[in-house]
């Protein structure tokens, strides 16, 4: 998959571009649907939520499915359908067209902002202000994202947030990896450990028939161990990258970002910089009002940063830093440069669709491997089970990324297979919250990942190289919280 290519008296090797993996991806998982049954459970009506909800004891085999084909027709699905299939799947609350769609309208907003030069400037203004506090900046800002994904979820929000961080973390002379590790990686440790989630621990717990909320003192101490492993290994990566910059997995593409900035021209801080900034500074308030006290999500954040794109737009007008065409043009390139983000989002939804979708009641390939583990995790050890459940749920999560999503689907199993091996349905949830919020920092499948990795412009095979010793110590950590909550027969 790889080939040399000249490079004057040396030789380099290109490595496949991610939508030549997920290609790849896909027609195995088209493959599987031929030799692996598919299978559906019964389902009935929550009295309590009044969700649907898989019964544990209900699975079947589906006879009459043949697998995938190479192509269909009248609304079937085929291996060649995945692409279409996958973009215009789901709606606008979520994944994929709502993702897609916000990541471009949230593109286009944000290349209007820097178009302006007033990020520019505020950021050179701040780093010649506070250049001996910039070392409070990475675990400031880490602990802030952290917070912000054990209360409420955030995740895509992460990619606005890329964008603005960017020009400073380079500025400062970071990374961009290091903008997505305080800002993404943060959010998913913040998720993974969190004690009051309402959109996967608080719906797992609520599956498995136990108290909203309880266990909070055990995740409390476990969500403050793994952020600080994130905010210590952060700092000394990026203390490494600003004394030697030739060392980060990104630096050319970094270089050349810096270099494209340094051809807009920085002039002195003035009214309109800071009119500007106050509008951006100010959607980022409303933002984060409406996320925490409106429940506001990708529909109403996108819509938020486009009315920030027409202020700041019309900003830029009358202070005459942009004609009217300029606006629409940075607009245009904004959403430009982010469309392949938004294409492998969709995409990579095509891999649960092409698998037989995420319904519990249809006929799935994903049905079968889910009722196969759980059949396979009940026949071992305490603490072995345990720590499969964890395995199995990280494993699980790179075809259902949604949180919510793999509640519904794996707690309705787990929690009663949890009773049978002697394993308490409380660490069953810490299992499933773990497997599921810290496999989102590599899985090419996360909508969240792949459009921040997309804005920080960092390739997906430079980020799972770059991530996997920081994954291989997080889940070591994570693994042995579980089993000191075994020990602990926490409940």
């Amino acid at each position: 998959m790889t080939k040399p290519v000249s490079n004057g008296n040396t030789k380099t090797k290109v490595m496949p571009d991610a939508f030549i993996i997920l290609f790849f991806v896909v027609l195995l998982a088209a493959l599987a649907t031929h030799f692996i049954p598919a299978g559906k459970f019964a389902t009935e009506i929550n009295q309590e939520t009044g969700k649907k909800v898989l019964v544990s004891d209900s699975y079947q085999v589906v006879t009459d499915y043949d697998g995938v084909p190479l192509f269909a027709a009248g609304g079937d699905i085929g291996f060649f359908n995945f692409a279409f299939e996958g973009m215009v799947s789901g709606d606008k609350w979520g994944s994929a067209i709502g993702v897609m769609m916000f990541i471009i309208l949230t593109g286009g907003a944000f290349g209007i902002v820097m178009k302006t030069g007033a990020v520019d400037n505020g950021v050179f203004a701040l780093i010649s202000k506070t250049q001996k506090l910039e070392q409070l900046f990475i675990p400031i800002l880490f602990t802030l994202f952290s917070i912000g994904g054990a209360i409420f979820g955030m995740g895509e929000e992460a990619i606005a947030f890329c964008i603005v961080l960017l020009p400073l973390m380079l500025a400062i002379g970071y990374d961009s990896i290091t903008t997505v590790m305080v800002t993404y990686v943060a959010t998913q440790i913040g998720f993974a450990a969190s004690w009051m989630n309402p959109f996967s621990v608080a719906i797992a717990q609520g599956i498995a028939d136990i108290p909203l909320m309880s266990g909070m003192e055990f995740r409390l101490v476990m969500w403050f161990v793994l952020t600080a492993i994130g905010v210590v290994f952060t700092m000394r990566y990026a203390a490494n990258i600003k004394a030697e910059p030739k060392l980060s997995p990104n630096y050319h593409i970094d270089k050349n970002f810096k270099a494209d900035e340094a051809e807009q021209s920085v002039r002195a801080f003035d009214k309109a910089d800071s009119a500007i900034l106050l509008s951006f500074f100010l959607t980022i308030a409303w933002v984060i009002w409406g996320v925490i006290s409106q429940g506001y999500y990708i529909p109403e954040i996108a819509s938020q940063f486009f009315t920030m794109g027409v202020i700041i737009g019309t900003l830029a007008v009358l202070f005459k830093r942009l004609n009217i065409n300029q606006v629409a043009d940075a607009f245009k390139q904004g959403a430009k440069d982010l469309l392949p983000a938004a294409m492998i989002v969709g995409m990579a939804k095509g891999i649960v669709i092409i698998l037989g979708g995420d319904q519990a009641d249809e006929a799935s390939v994903l049905n079968t491997i889910l009722y196969a583990a759980a059949n396979a995790i009940g026949e071992l050890p305490t603490a072995l089970s345990a720590l499969l459940m964890f395995i199995f749920q990280s494993i699980f999560n790179f075809f259902i990324a949604s949180g919510s999503g793999q509640a519904a689907l794996t707690m309705p199993l787990m929690a009663p297979l949890s009773d049978l091996v002697g394993v308490s349905r409380q660490t069953a949830v810490l299992a499933f919250q773990l497997g599921d919020g810290l496999t989102n920092l590599i899985i090419p499948t996360s909508a969240s990942l792949i459009g921040c990795l997309g804005v920080a412009r960092i390739d997906w095979l430079v980020w799972a190289k770059f991530i996997s010793k920081f994954m291989l110590l997080i889940m070591s950590s994570a693994a042995l919280f579980i089993v000191i909550a075994v020990s602990i027969n926490f409940s």
